[in-house]
């Protein structure tokens, strides 16, 4: 179970004052556990990166073969102070992650280890700006999203998960938890369907998932509309990439306050545990390999859209 994690999670965070120092700090205690932070300053101000490793029993870290995977909460900020007071509902993406983090490091420490590293990443900022958006304004962010995935999207992940609010659009229409197809190297491939069955399990639902379209998977900056950034790790990186979105019946603005739902913060993070949990074991795969190199032999690379592309004016 991952309620009372997240209610610690939310509870560190819902603070006009965080930083990433006060995040790792909760690591500290957990002999599987590495929690880093770095602040990065920006046109719009600064961020605390905070990067955690929980270590598996045949992970990479430790000299073992397991394959790795990467969680990432995906954001703009956890607060619009000073023009609104608390936790935003942008900040539920870092929520859900660094709750799978807290949540693996107790399974460790108790004897529940996975046997892959599993790498957390994600950034803490009380205090970032909101931009216009349609339908609903967006949380914007202290730093650029090339800075984002400098920070964020690691080297060691060799699968990864991106946790991020999806409320501020007409395209949800239940609350809850909802996943993407996976993306690799620009190409948006069918959704795996070990990600589904795990989706159906923890949920104890029928699987919500959501089709992305071509302009999503292509970086921010290039003047296109996106639905949000919840797909950009896929522009820095050519592991598999697939977006766990935390979504509303309604349509809500990210820098809406009082707008978070514990319960489904901490579902989203019970399915990265439990992704994770097979992932490192090999008994998962977020996509088919055969599949995917096929469809490059027939096709060519898609890479050009993981760029910022060809600008003729």
């Amino acid at each position: 179970m991952t309620l009372k994690q997240t209610l610690e999670i939310l509870d560190q965070l819902d603070h006009p004052k965080v930083n990433g120092t006060d995040i790792i700090k909760l690591f500290e205690r957990y002999k599987y556990a590495e929690a880093t932070t770095q602040t990065i300053e920006g046109e719009k101000g600064s961020t605390d990166f905070v990067n955690i490793l929980i270590k598996g029993t045949s992970g990479k870290s430790g000299g073992g073969s397991a394959p790795t995977m990467g969680i990432i909460g995906r954001l703009g900020g956890i607060g619009a102070r000073p023009e609104r007071i608390g936790f935003v509902s942008d900040g539920d993406g870092a929520a859900a992650a660094l709750t799978s983090a807290l949540k693996l490091a107790e399974m460790s420490e108790r004897g529940d280890r996975v046997v892959g590293d599993v790498w957390i990443s994600t950034h803490v900022c009380p205090t970032a700006p909101t931009i216009p958006h349609e339908p609903v304004e967006f949380m914007g962010a202290p730093v650029d999203m090339i800075t984002m995935n400098i920070y964020e999207v690691l080297p060691e992940m060799e699968a990864i998960i991106s946790i991020d609010t999806t409320k501020g659009n007409n395209v949800f229409n239940h609350r809850g938890i909802s996943i993407s197809p996976t993306v690799k190297e620009g190409y948006i491939l069918r959704i795996s369907n070990d990600l589904v069955r795990i989706l159906e399990m923890v949920t104890g639902k029928l699987a919500q998932t959501f089709a992305l379209s071509m302009q999503d998977v292509t970086p921010y900056g290039n003047d296109i509309y996106h639905i949000n950034s919840i797909l950009q790790p896929c522009t820095a990186t050519d592991a598999p990439v697939v977006g766990l979105a935390i979504t509303t019946q309604s349509t809500v603005p990210g820098s809406g306050t009082g707008a978070s739902h514990e319960v489904d913060i901490a579902e989203a993070a019970r399915y990265c545990i439990e992704v994770a949990k097979e992932f490192g074991q090999e008994k998962l795969s977020f996509h088919d390999q055969a599949e995917f190199e096929r469809m490059v032999k027939l096709y060519g690379s898609m890479k050009q859209l993981q760029t910022l592309g060809v600008d003729e004016t």
